[in-house]
């Protein structure tokens, strides 16, 4: 597979590992200042997960996608 492939790859699978950080800090957080912080963890694991896979699927519709 192409470098570039296992980055989008890589950034997928942060991408996940950011919202499980999430959800578990939202379970456990003891006051608001920590849900602020996992609400961002959060948004910024979709924002990630969304350009990775639009950046994916441009590399298959290209062709360049293994």
């Amino acid at each position: 597979m192409k470098r570039c492939n296992e980055n989008i790859k890589k950034a997928l699978t942060i991408a996940e590992e950011l919202q499980k950080l999430a959800d578990k800090g939202d379970i456990s957080r003891e006051d608001d200042g920590c849900g602020v912080l996992f609400g961002i963890i959060r948004d910024s694991a979709y924002k990630i997960k969304a350009h990775a896979e639009k950046e994916m699927n441009t590399h298959i519709s290209k062709g360049k996608w293994e």
